[in-house]
């Protein structure tokens, strides 16, 4: 039993989540792994990778047959960070996973989702990580799915897990897994970047709840305050408008690629499992540093030299300082 490694399951989905239940019932039905939950007890989807700063975290202890499981009022972040940090559990988990989350996270929604913030979390905390993510099809797709989604995994775990033990394990990046629709008929595994498909930004005004609009509570109006303005200012309406956002996927804007066969979507659509290596750190591209290098040094930032007037030196004088910092 001593021998056995220690895998420590997380999502954003929260910890009643079909997707992480099935995922946790493959790995214990395995007997080859100590099995740890530390899970948020609501759903978290798209909080990214917020964590909880001011507030304390409450904690309480759940039912899940052959792990020991946590709930935690916090995030997915938060999640990772309490589970990896001895305070919750006596150990270190040897594996995070984060998931199976209900839907795809490739491209954009990486920097959403809060399930890959979870792998993105142990990893910054030094234990290998992995994020999981389902492509739900509604109408299409079916609980059974999550549990089939999850022993589809365990060869590439088992393998993680081997490496691990040998420490030959790329402490470099984490992983970010996507499982196609058909995951009873997928094709493999494929090796693929990040996409540039992107989730769609464009918002709808809602006047009602039948249009999808959510009425806000009415907001505290200091009314004495508009009683007093002034009879020629404009009156400040106290009816709330509400926006939907608008569902839907998109290439990202002026950012076409040439060779599209390795990326992360494409592959998924194709009916493949994904796996995509992230890093931590966002790094930007050559020739923004090549842009910048040029004309930085040229610059004269001595404050009585600029003009407070000019907009187009306030902007530099910030870039400037956000580029030394």
């Amino acid at each position: 039993m001593d021998n056995l490694k220690t895998i420590m399951v997380t999502n954003d989905d929260g910890i009643d989540a079909p997707g992480l239940q099935a995922l946790v019932r493959v790995l214990v039905s395995t007997n080859l792994y100590r099995i740890l939950v530390c899970a948020p007890d609501s759903e978290q989807s798209a909080v990214s990778h917020c964590i909880t700063w001011k507030h304390d975290l409450h904690v309480k202890e759940v039912a899940i047959t052959g792990a020991k499981a946590f709930a935690v009022s916090g995030t997915p972040a938060d999640c990772a960070s309490l589970g990896v940090s001895k305070a919750l559990f006596p150990v270190v988990p040897d594996l995070v996973i984060s998931g199976i989350n209900e839907g795809n996270n490739c491209g954009h929604r990486i920097w959403y989702s809060g399930t890959v913030a979870g792998a993105r979390q142990a990893f910054l905390q030094g234990v290998p990580s992995v994020s999981i993510s389902y492509h739900w099809v509604k109408g299409g797709s079916n609980l059974h799915d999550f549990t089939v989604a999850a022993e589809a995994c365990l060869p590439i775990l088992s393998a993680i897990l081997v490496e691990i033990r040998n420490t030959n394990y790329l402490q470099k990046c984490f992983l970010n897994i996507n499982l196609p629709a058909d995951v009873t008929n997928h094709k493999g595994y494929k090796l693929a970047r990040q996409c540039k498909s992107m989730v769609s930004m464009e918002w709808k005004q809602v006047t009602s709840n039948a249009e999808g609009g959510h009425m806000l509570p009415t907001m505290n109006m200091k009314t004495e305050s508009i009683a007093a303005m002034d009879k020629n200012t404009a009156t400040v309406s106290q009816e709330q408008l509400v926006f939907k956002r608008l569902i839907g996927e998109r290439p990202q804007m002026g950012a076409q690629v040439k060779d599209k066969t390795s990326e992360d979507y494409d592959f998924l659509k194709k009916g493949y499992i994904t796996i995509t290596p992230l890093g931590a750190l966002t790094n930007a591209d050559s020739d923004c540093q090549s842009y910048f290098k040029e004309w930085l040094p040229v610059l004269d930032t001595t404050p009585q030299r600029c003009n407070a007037d000019s907009t187009e030196v306030r902007i530099l004088m910030m870039a400037v300082t956000i580029l030394k910092a």
